[in-house]
């Protein structure tokens, strides 16, 4: 499997300005590719391959001098970008879903990675050596496992950073013998079938704020100057300060269920059609449950603990007693049956995803 280790950077003035030049020129030469197979359908209905693309930057490098800062390998990997682009538009396409999303051009200030797949990059101590742009200090806060794939040298609002992909063996965890049922919800964030809570997520509820005030900091400052310039940075942070904390939490929730328990099920939610609730939709994005999910499947991956998802269908509303549905509106928050069955609302839920996710397994 494969497992990203993320490390800071701290290059010198020069350096810094060699990796925005590299982003600026491998943002020219993704515009360039998706140019060109557009132009090329549009046109002639033809298609372009994506090594046809690749065979065609020797002969770039040698028409414009400024792509030969670069490393070959590193271009070569922004074109494969543009053909990945592609294969997902035509998968969402035959799939026939809603959103097929054609591939973008992308601005240079957008465009704020650059990748080493195969070689390029060799890690000496406290430094990092890449081609075409030196020896750049890293901080190494933790070991590398696992064979280095591909390194990927990423900008963002707090500095550049080094993304190693590791090829990985699973560490699986000593069983448990449990199994647990999840609810995630905004009066709390998790809730379990053992009845266990995790505490809500209002990380941007708490700095939106400090967000609305950078935002208007920006909005006052003239395009192309140097201060809006440092606005806009300062937002960046702003929004980056929120993430990180949404992240931290996630990872935090993530590992105590894995930690603790052997088969974990979780509702398979639509965020997309929860967002359309203007009412919630900033909390439901502020949780962040679509990432959450990703991050405690990866985790459960190298632990060797399943990950369950089952139909959200009815899971508020049937009792986990005697399987009658009782409607509640969303406001009420205790589950009350005929039968006897009483209990918190989220709890009631996350012990019908269970039973949900335990047909499932029979059935399978």
């Amino acid at each position: 499997m494969l497992k990203t280790y993320k490390y800071k950077l701290y290059p010198t003035e020069n350096q810094r300005q060699t990796m925005h030049e590299t982003t600026f020129l491998c943002s020219l030469v993704y515009n360039q590719c998706l140019a060109q197979r557009k132009d090329a359908w549009e046109k002639e209905q033809k298609s372009i391959s994506c090594y046809d693309q690749i065979n065609q930057l020797p002969t770039l490098k040698k028409d414009d001098e400024q792509y030969q800062s670069v490393f070959s390998q590193v271009l070569q990997e922004t074109v494969k970008r543009v053909d990945k682009s592609f294969k997902n538009f035509f998968r969402r396409v035959k799939a026939g879903e809603k959103k097929v999303g054609y591939p973008r051009f992308k601005s240079a200030r957008r465009y704020d990675s650059f990748t080493y797949p195969q070689r390029g990059f060799k890690l000496n101590g406290t430094k990092l050596s890449l081609s075409k742009i030196g020896d750049v200090k890293i901080k190494l806060h933790r070991p590398i496992e696992g064979e280095i794939k591909t390194l990927t040298i990423r900008r963002q609002a707090d500095g550049w950073f080094a993304c190693f992909s590791c090829e990985v063996e699973a560490n699986p965890l000593p069983s448990t013998g449990k199994i647990v049922g999840v609810d995630v919800g905004l009066e709390n964030f998790a809730i379990t079938s053992d009845g266990e809570f995790f505490p809500p997520i209002k990380d941007l509820r708490k700095s939106e704020w400090k967000i609305k005030r950078a935002q208007r900091e920006v909005s006052r400052r003239k395009k192309g100057s140097k201060r809006r310039k440092k606005s806009v940075w300062r937002l960046k942070r702003a929004h980056l300060r929120v993430a990180n904390k949404r992240r931290d939490t996630h990872h935090k929730v993530a590992r105590k269920l894995v930690d603790k328990y052997d088969t974990i099920a979780i509702e398979n939610l639509s965020i997309d059609n929860m967002i359309k609730n203007h009412h919630l939709a900033k909390s439901i994005s502020d949780a962040g449950w679509s990432s959450f999910s990703l991050i405690l499947m990866s985790k459960a991956e190298e632990a060797g603990r399943q990950v369950v998802k089952v139909d959200p269908k009815f899971t508020s509303q049937v009792c986990s007693g005697c399987g009658a549905i009782v409607k509640k509106e969303l406001s009420e928050r205790w589950h009350s049956c005929e039968c006897g069955c009483e209990l918190h609302r989220d709890v009631n839920a996350a012990i019908n995803i269970l039973a949900k996710a335990n047909i499932k397994q029979l059935g399978g």
